[in-house]
């Protein structure tokens, strides 16, 4: 019995040190782990990339602003670069007038500005744009008027100065700037935010069109737009952009020297006709037609669709899925249907 009681006490005794061995190795295991916790370095947040042309955040206001692209205004154009949207469009007399629509900015010169024609208003409401021109045809004060258009008009408001300094006839030498064009929006109690989207679709991430079936090398794109205005384009492989020229002669600011460069083109081929002795043009911007976008060196042929007047522009691939466009800015020519773009 005295044995038996022996070998008891000697298990149990065993069994309590085979109990504290594991206690202490579990807790040594669990100082370890606690200390690979802590050894750890953080996960580092990868900031989520941002677009550099716009900034989606912003519910600012856009403000479209006329250019005046006659060949006296031409050699003096200034601010263009900053704008993050341009169009182009014919006008009487064979000539084309430019539309700059800017967001955000802080542009110092812009101009020359001239007057406005009732086709840009089109494009300037897609964008809910507060609409900066200097003076008007009789159809777009009518419409301007009607359409119930926030403009800034350089015969009745403040927000433009001359520059007699040029040596060029006097309606070319209207000027205008940013902050200039803020405060006359101010003072006129326009609605200074906006919730419209975006017209275009922008992807951070660099996008090629090269890999898609129906595209075509873009390196030269020529725009005849009449006897009298050629805009064109060189594929600038380096930087991938688009240098612009006009008639053959590079299109430049006037305050920079830089050449005007473009991160993506869109052409939209609409048709126009005179509505009246002058030769002011009407185009039919409102309906369907078909186009290009180009960027990166390739073009590929596009669709447009136009709901109404107001409605914004939907540029889509021949599938019917809306283009997505690089991070950068775009001009949109808007070609006559009775020319021949020249893309090679």
């Amino acid at each position: 019995m005295k044995k038996a009681v022996q070998v008891l006490f000697v298990i149990l005794f065993l069994l309590l040190i085979g109990l504290g061995i594991v206690f202490g190795v579990s807790k040594v295991l669990q100082k370890e782990n606690h200390s690979n916790e802590e050894e750890q370095p953080p996960v580092e947040e990868i900031p989520v990339p941002k677009l550099q042309i716009i900034d989606e955040d912003s519910n600012s206001r856009p403000y479209a602003v006329m250019i005046n692209n006659h060949a006296q205004a031409r050699k003096n154009h200034a601010g263009l670069q900053d704008a993050y949207v341009v169009y182009e469009m014919i006008v009487e007399g064979g000539l084309t007038r430019l539309m700059a629509v800017f967001k955000d900015q802080t542009t110092a010169r812009i101009g020359s500005v001239r007057s406005s024609r009732h086709n840009f208003l089109d494009y300037a409401l897609e964008h809910d744009a507060i609409y900066v021109h200097f003076g008007w045809s009789p159809k777009a004060q009518t419409d301007i008027s009607a359409l119930k258009v926030s403009n800034i008009n350089g015969l009745y408001d403040d927000g433009f100065y001359r520059d007699r300094s040029l040596g060029v006839a006097y309606e070319h030498t209207a000027f205008t700037d940013m902050e200039r064009i803020q405060n006359t929006a101010t003072q006129k109690g326009y609605r200074m935010t906006s919730e419209q989207p975006l017209l275009l679709h922008y992807s951070v991430d660099e996008i090629g069109l090269e890999e898609r079936e129906d595209a075509i090398l873009a390196s030269s794109v020529i725009l005849r737009y009449s006897a009298y205005v050629t805009s064109s384009y060189q594929y600038d492989e380096a930087r991938k952009v688009y240098l612009r020229s006009v008639n053959d002669e590079i299109h430049k600011d006037a305050i920079t020297g830089e050449q005007y460069y473009f991160k993506n083109i869109i052409i939209a081929n609409v048709n126009n006709y005179n509505m009246d002795s002058y030769g002011r043009q009407n185009l039919d911007t409102v309906g369907t037609g078909t186009g290009y976008y180009m960027t990166n060196g390739y073009a590929v042929p596009i669709t447009w669709s136009k709901s109404s007047r107001t409605a914004q522009t939907v540029y889509s691939y021949l599938d019917g899925t809306p283009i997505t466009v690089n991070d950068g800015n775009t001009f949109i020519q808007i070609f006559p249907t009775n020319q021949t773009a020249i893309i090679s």
